[in-house]
């Protein structure tokens, strides 16, 4: 069994997708896949739009990702407006380019992995405000692929449906039976 058990998310009333992004096992007491932001559950089938959807969330994170840059390069010119200092200048683009690097791997290795430590998690939430764009481009390149954490996800949802399928078939037959079994010597014909 995974370090992360796959358990059944029942999205938050407002996060509930519309019928047809349902994937084909609901209601059927199975595990339910989870929603990913901007694509609630239509990664299971691919469909409800998800195409489109990919279109737009790529393109949402590059024009972020640009008006991100041209904000930095606004604030570096304020910066030399101001004349602090050449040490200054290099440390600001330095501690920008360390905390986007740094930004980028986490939120990368986030699509392909749960955090084994959320501790470390919590403690990187300021590097990763500080490299926001490292985790734009990160999240840009990602939806070229697929929907951002669509592989992790499907990867844990493919296990618990097998997982509940293997339950599921074990208990097959008559309960009826199996308890009217216990403490019973079987009958000699």
């Amino acid at each position: 069994m995974s370090e992360h058990p796959v358990h059944p998310v029942h999205p938050e009333p407002s996060e509930r997708s519309e019928p047809s992004e349902r994937p084909e096992r609901r209601g059927h007491g199975g595990p339910e896949p989870e929603a990913i932001r901007f694509f609630g559950t239509t990664w299971v089938g691919h469909d409800g739009g998800y195409a489109l959807r990919r279109v737009v969330v790529a393109a949402g994170a590059l024009v972020a990702t640009v008006a991100a840059c041209l904000a930095l390069r606004f604030a570096y010119e304020g910066l030399e407006i101001a004349d602090v200092g050449a040490f200054v200048g290099v440390l600001v683009i330095a501690v920008f380019s360390v905390c986007g690097a740094i930004a980028f791997r986490v939120t990368w290795d986030g699509f392909r992995r749960r955090p084994a430590d959320p501790a470390r998690e919590e403690s990187l939430r300021s590097v990763k405000t500080i490299g926001f764009i490292g985790s734009l481009v990160a999240y840009f390149l990602r939806s070229l692929v697929e929907a951002p954490g669509e592989g992790l996800r499907r990867r844990e949802y493919e296990t618990a449906v097998v997982q509940y399928e293997r339950r599921r078939s074990a208990r097959a037959g008559n309960p009826a039976a199996r308890g009217a079994g216990k403490g019973r010597k079987p009958k000699r014909t």
